[in-house]
């Protein structure tokens, strides 16, 4: 079958179509994507205004006509952190389901944390022993640990690579002083949560599954995304601590000099570095291991496992993604559910803090 994922984060908004079955390893069919950075879009009172609102809006529409297009039979989509922590959250998920009748699935810290973690044990095997999975995103940062499919301990903590660049980093290049007191903000705040971590044991590997790691280890000289998914990139804390100190002293544009960082990513990288050095430094870990599935994978996976546990999905009451459905435009509320799947039930396993 041909599902497709959208993926409603902090940094991009993306559309994943993957040719998938029961038992097999999902397969990358094509993609749609835009940078959209939601955090930049939130005002003083914490709401994404109507300018953000427009874009993600006029995005769901895109990803519509593209899976019709192609053919998806079957629609996941979800949203993390940008629209979870907005205090007009649920009002732009209302306005985003009545004029593109797209319904969001929105994840809490936890669940995001287990399915990524999910994707990371699926990748791995269960030779890999426990993992403790790490994951950068736009507007919070992911850790699980566990030694079984699901994690044992599965948390999320607000320290996304746009929201600190945003809240903390308000120079090109930054100050010192506010690369200090950053550092300082990182560490107070993991501090208790590496504590809880600790207590369940150590990890045998530690995973990186998010672009900001991809883009770290690629400055630090692992091998270009050309290069397949196979070839085992890492990286070290001491390349990392060495190119946060560069990186501190470059400006934004100097940054899209640097190898795997886009233009959507320059400013960010910083801080991503900074709570990357952090977790490496206090989890005790001289490395990480990059792993090239993280929770639209995870996502994928868990809607395989629905269907060979559930069966084949009855004929939806509501519009389907054969390429005969007609496609919603802006403000024409049909009254229809999207073409989207059933709400993915997401278990997490063991302990848990959003």
């Amino acid at each position: 079958m041909r599902l497709g994922v959208l993926d409603i984060g902090s940094n991009t908004v993306h559309l994943l179509l993957v040719d998938a079955h029961p038992g097999a390893r999902p397969v990358a069919f094509a993609s749609h994507k835009r940078p959209l950075s939601l955090v930049q879009f939130l005002d003083a009172d914490g709401n994404i205004n109507d300018a953000g609102q427009h874009e993600l809006i006029e995005f769901v529409l895109e990803a519509w006509e593209f899976a019709a297009r192609h053919k998806a039979e079957d629609l996941l989509a979800f949203c993390t952190s940008a629209i979870r922590e907005a205090t007009n959250g649920i009002e732009v998920l209302a306005r985003v389901k009545h004029e593109t009748t797209v319904t969001l699935q929105e994840l809490t810290g936890s669940e995001e944390a287990s399915m990524t973690f999910f994707a990371v044990r699926r990748w791995y095997g269960w030779g890999a022993g426990p993992i403790l999975d790490l994951d950068i995103g736009g507007g919070s940062f992911e850790m699980a640990f566990g030694q079984d499919e699901l994690p044992e301990l599965a948390v999320s903590v607000p320290l996304g690579a746009s929201r600190l660049t945003r809240d903390w980093l308000h120079n090109d290049p930054p100050t010192a002083k506010s690369v200090k007191e950053l550092r300082k903000y990182i560490r107070h705040t993991l501090k208790p949560v590496v504590r809880e971590f600790k207590q369940l044991g150590r990890a045998n590997l530690v995973a990186g599954t998010s672009k900001t790691f991809r883009s770290l280890a690629r400055i630090a000289g692992a091998a270009p995304s050309g290069a397949g998914p196979y070839v085992k990139r890492e990286l070290h804390a001491t390349d990392l601590g060495l190119w946060a100190q560069r990186i501190s002293a470059m400006t934004v544009e100097d940054r899209l000099y640097l190898p795997g960082v886009s233009d959507a990513r320059a400013a960010q990288i910083l801080a991503g570095a900074l709570v990357a050095e952090a977790a490496l430094e206090m989890f005790e870990f001289p490395s990480m291991e990059i792993c090239p599935w993280a929770l639209r994978e995870g996502l994928i996976l868990r809607r395989l496992d629905q269907l060979i546990f559930d069966g084949p999905l009855a004929p939806a009451p509501h519009v389907g993604l054969g390429g005969a459905a007609p496609v919603p435009r802006r403000g024409a509320n049909t009254g229809k559910a999207a073409s989207a799947a059933a709400p993915i039930p997401i278990p997490v396993a063991g302990r848990q803090a959003n």
